[in-house]
This record gives structure tokens, sequence and C-alpha cells, in this order.
């Protein structure tokens, strides 16, 4: 079973995978599976994944069958599996836990050559139901205390496997990225009064240059402080604490609004690869005024390096300012958008 260990000294967990375990000799590196291989992740191959829980299907096809256009299986190698009790326990100074939790993998589409900027937005809002079904799901564990989702495109990025897919992992505890942006939200709203998200949208709203694209109920934006070049957030213009309590209208425009900047960052750098994220509030939390959910798309143009990892800086070549305008141009480059 996978083990959660947490540092003494900066409090952060770390997951030690005992299903993902290797061998030095194993630790080569990664290349994601080509269109010439076999992926188990396209239509006709249901039997090479576990069984799903979560689909959307057309005419009432039999589950784990054909006939699909989104769904959402259980990972084959677990992060945190979904069997066994805490059991959080001392040894010595450390304190760990069991691996409690679940890894699900979101099979965004069955054709193989789509990705998640060709969908049309249609597709790309059955991809966010999705997301919002597990949560709500998920959350119904006692032991989960957050459900964070991501998506890794290429291998660069961290996929092992070509066809377009995110993932969803329930946790035990509240990861100290995700704490500390609470956190901060939390104590701005103390001394202000005020959401900081809802204060930042306010002021770039005004200021323009930082703006990406909007539509009704969506902004994306390059960050301030954005830590990598063409970091984008989206986010909900009205304030919302909680994925799963959006709205169908606010989930329309955010999910046409990613279609629109992931298509932008294709036309502007073309085949790169590149992580997202979906923060939101834990399900433990009450407070729904101090915190508001985002998407955050980080391109993988850089590496994080010895200064990075020895400081906690980051070195950002392309002032987010200059990634805006290329992003709001990029429909001038092509005809994609």
């Amino acid at each position: 079973m996978p083990e959660l260990r947490k540092d003494p000294i900066i409090g952060r967990w770390v997951i030690i995978s005992t299903e993902r375990g290797r061998r030095p000799s194993e630790f080569l590196p990664e290349e994601v599976k080509t269109r010439g291989g076999f992926c188990p992740l396209c239509e006709g191959n249901e039997d090479k994944t576990p069984p799903e829980v979560f689909a959307v299907r057309e005419n009432s096809s039999a589950p784990n069958s054909i006939g699909w256009t989104l769904r959402v299986v259980p990972n084959k190698f677990p992060a945190l599996t979904v069997e066994g009790n805490l059991s959080r326990e001392g040894e010595g100074l450390y304190d760990k836990m069991n691996g409690v939790g679940a890894h699900e993998v979101v099979i965004e589409t069955p054709k193989h050559d789509e990705t998640l900027s060709t969908l049309p937005t249609e597709k790309v809002i059955l991809v966010l139901m999705a997301y919002r079904e597990r949560i709500l799901d998920l959350a119904r564990d006692p032991r989960v205390k957050y459900v964070l989702v991501f998506k890794n495109h290429g291998a660069a990025a961290g996929a092992s496997l070509e066809h377009s897919h995110s993932q969803v992992i329930a946790l035990p505890i509240i990861p100290k990225r995700v704490s500390e942006e609470l956190d901060g939200a939390k104590a701005y709203y103390e001394y202000k009064e005020r959401c900081v998200f809802c204060d930042i949208l306010r002021q770039e709203m005004g200021y323009k240059d930082r703006i990406i694209a909007e539509n009704r109920e969506a902004i994306a934006l390059a960050p301030f402080a954005s830590r990598f070049p063409f970091e984008t957030w989206i986010l909900p213009k009205d304030h919302s604490a909680y994925f799963h309590r959006t709205s169908p209208a606010q989930l329309e425009d955010v999910a046409s609004l990613l279609t629109d900047a992931l298509r932008r960052i294709d036309v502007t750098l073309p085949a790169f690869p590149y992580n997202f994220m979906l923060h939101t509030n834990h399900v433990d939390e009450k407070d729904e005024t101090s915190y508001h959910w985002h998407i955050e798309i980080i391109p993988k143009l850089t590496k994080v390096a010895g200064f990075e990892w020895g400081s906690g800086f980051y070195i950002n070549p392309t002032p987010p300012e200059d990634a805006a305008k290329y992003l709001r141009e990029a429909q001038l480059q092509g005809n994609r958008i």
C-alpha cells in the first residue's frame, strides 16, 4: 500500500508510492507512447482499463463497451488506493499514514488524435462536468479532504500516454501548495473583507495589459507574478469558492474560454507540452467568502533547476504583459481561434 510521510520541518506531505516502485535501472527517460503503438484508452479497448466509474454514453450503450463520448476509470497504477484505513501514526518524530484516497483517469475523447484544444466546446463542457461529478462523488468519502484535478499534456509535462486524458486524485490531506493559497486568500479577506481573486479580476479588467481573453462569465489572464512563461489563469468573473457548485452558465463559459486559451497557446507555442490544475476550496471548508476557484495552465517552456529548488524563487524570462499580448494576437497568426 502507498504511504504518506510528513516532512517535520515544513509540514509537506510526500506520497511513497509502492505501486509505482522502481529499481535504479528502471529510471530511464520516459517518452509518450506514440501513434504507432497500442493505446489502452482508445475506443474498442475498454477491457484494457479498469471498469469505468463514470461515463457519458450515446444511445444507452452498455458500460465498458464502445459508444462512449467520455469515460472515467480508476488509474491502473494509482498513487493512492481506495482500500484501507488511514492509520495515522508516529515513528519517532515522524508522522505517517496509509496512502488512502483515489486516483482516476478522465479519458476526454474516444479518438486518439483529438486533444482538449481541438475538441468542440460542447465536449469540453462534458469534461468539466465529469470533473464536477467525480469531485462530488469522491468528497462523500469522510477520509477525503481534498480532490485535485490536473492534466499532463506531452511527455515533458509528465504524460505517459499520448491519448488525451486528465486525472483526478482524492487526498486524505490538503496539499501544502493548496493550503498556502487558501491561507493567503483567507488572510487577505480578514484584512480587507474582500476576496483577493475578485480584487485581482477588477484590477486586471481595468488595466487590460494582462488580459488574454474573456466572455460573459469568465476571464483568462497572465498573472502579475507569473512563475513560468505564458502561465495562464482562467477564473469565473462572479465569486465562486467551489468548482463543484458552479452554475451551468458559468461552466459553459469557462469551458469555452479554456478551449480558446488552449488554442491560443497551441498557435503561439506549437506542439509544446503543458500542465493544468484545477484549484478549488477543500471539501470540509464552510467559508465561501475568501477563496475563488480557478484553473492554472502552465506550458512547459523552462525547467525548474537548482536555483528554483534551492530558493523557492522562479525565474520567468517572458513578462506576463508580453505573454498576454502574444496570446491575444494569436488569432492573427492562424485560423483556429
